[in-house]
């Protein structure tokens, strides 16, 4: 029987569930408008950027365009810099493309089993030496050259780092090692491609096209070796050299160039609302870059249609972004919460790693990075969500999304490595807790790859009223984040752990 007492605490109950429900429909990002969304992707994706390539006018209209949205919202520039731009100095590759390597019986021709990257050119003729990876590092009792003449020699190495061979480890690594050889008195890197014959044919059509790095410091070594890799076969290359004998190698190749190309990260700040914790920071994320169009997007075009628009990679996500911002401005949450639209992700999240490496707000007060990215989706049911079960923060992923009528999915495809191929790595290898939040997809199949960097991924296929959901569950969990009563940090035995110690100075 209901009582006079139950009956009072059933009503208090049920005015409780209301006000907070109610509460929480007063937040903006619930009122997310799909014509709000539908117009941010409809420019950012419009033929007129161009397919948004890195350095491009139409990237620098698209980074214009970001940085008028986020002062119209009322997001702050950074004190430090007063601007929403952070400028990236990057560089042009324009790749080698005639080279072979002789060495016995053996003769290994550019993109067939030789892919020499950088170099200035001539007849290399010399003794070759293994040096295992052709690294050092005093701080973890490494150093391959110990013992080992290499002056005037063509250095053999493993492909990667001693500890870590993921693509990412080896392209951030090529500066380096060329560096490393350099003071060692050595003419020339040539690596043991060890990462398949799949991802071999990848990383050449890759790098056969002009490419971009980061910017050299002016301080950097000049002159630095050739370098390039080898996918030896049948040959057994390793196995001689690995013995210690003299190798005779001669090495031709054609000269590779630099030009200078200028590109910025946008960058703005909603101070958080609590005294106490507004000194830590949440770093949204998402690149506003894309391929460009013809020859420099890779894939099919035609004279009628040439223009990658990237409506899904990542206008899609930018667009998310752009709405957090919006919304979290005009209610900010406990912490600071950091807007950054990077730039160079296709081209090898160039500006996520720049701004990494040249954080404006310091990254040991940042807590976690929450990046959006994707290339696609055919399950609008979902949001996809790479790192999940990493950060200690996945049930505050699963209630943001649910919010909207949206479930959460795991990595569908952990053997492409997605978590390391997006901007959020760039904090990972910094020791932030990181993820990145994907519109929602159960495998690679033709839905997919009929949009990922291809013509026809346009403004007018996307689902608009999925992609509102999709802002609405962005915004609403970057504020559960920004509001998490404890700071998350990466699961026991997680590869980032140890980084993460270190930059937040964890016993």
């Amino acid at each position: 029987m209901l009582t006079v007492r139950n009956l009072i605490s059933f009503n208090i109950l049920i005015l409780f569930s209301w006000n907070f429900a109610h509460a929480q429909m007063q937040f903006p990002e619930f009122t997310i408008s799909k014509t709000e969304v539908e117009g941010h992707l409809r420019f950012l994706a419009s033929d007129a950027l161009q397919g948004r390539n890195t350095g491009s006018e139409g990237n620098r209209i698209a980074a214009a365009y970001i940085a008028a949205q986020l002062e119209a919202y009322g997001v702050q520039k950074p004190a430090a810099t007063n601007s929403y731009f952070q400028p990236v100095d990057l560089e042009q590759i324009q790749p080698i493309t005639q080279a072979t390597l002789t060495w016995n019986k053996n003769t290994f021709k550019q993109k067939e089993t030789l892919m020499m990257l950088r170099g200035k050119g001539g007849i290399l003729n010399a003794n070759a030496v293994f040096a295992g990876h052709g690294w050092v590092d005093e701080a973890q009792g490494i150093n391959d050259y110990a013992g080992l003449d290499v002056k005037g020699k063509i250095v053999i190495t493993n492909i990667g780092l001693p500890n870590d061979r993921s693509p990412q480890a080896t392209f951030q690594a090529i500066t380096k090692k060329r560096e490393l050889a350099k003071a060692q008195g050595a003419i020339a890197v040539v690596e043991l491609f060890q990462l398949g014959k799949n991802f071999w044919t990848l990383a050449t059509n890759y790098f056969g096209n002009p490419s971009m790095e980061l910017a050299s410091t002016e301080d950097a070594p000049k002159d630095l070796p050739a370098y390039g890799w080898i996918l030896e076969g049948d040959s057994k290359f390793s196995e001689e050299v690995k013995k210690g004998k003299k190798n005779k190698v001669v090495l031709t190749s054609n000269a590779s160039s630099l030009e200078k190309i200028k590109s910025d990260n946008v960058i703005g700040v909603i101070y958080g609302s609590n005294p106490a914790l507004r000194e830590e920071y949440v770093v949204l994320s998402a690149h506003y870059d894309h391929v460009g169009v013809g020859k420099q997007g890779g894939g099919a075009y035609t004279e009628q249609d040439s223009i990658f628009n990237g409506a899904r990679d990542n206008a899609f996500g930018t667009t998310a972004l752009l709405t957090a911002a919006k919304a979290l401005a005009a209610a900010p949450p406990e912490r600071s919460v950091i807007i950054l639209a990077v730039t160079g992700e296709e081209k090898g999240l160039l500006g996520s790693r720049y701004y990494a490496n040249h954080p404006i707000f310091p990254l040991e007060k940042t807590i976690y990075n929450f990046n959006t990215d994707g290339a696609g989706y055919n399950a609008m049911d979902k949001v996809t969500i790479f790192g999940l079960g990493r950060t200690g923060t996945d049930s505050l992923l699963v209630k943001g999304a649910a919010e909207f009528g949206l479930a959460v999915n795991d990595d569908p495809a952990p053997e492409q490595g997605l978590f390391d191929r997006s901007d959020n790595v760039s904090f990972a290898a910094k020791g932030v807790p990181a993820i990145t939040y994907s519109p929602g997809f159960t495998a690679f199949d033709e839905s997919i790859m009929k949009y990922y960097h291809q013509v026809t991924d346009n403004p007018d296929t996307i689902d608009f009223d999925y992609l509102t959901l999709y802002a609405k569950a962005f915004s609403y969990t970057a504020r559960l984040l920004a509001n998490i009563p404890t700071r998350p940090f990466w699961v026991t035995g997680d590869k980032y752990e140890a980084a993460g110690k270190q930059l937040y100075s964890i016993e």
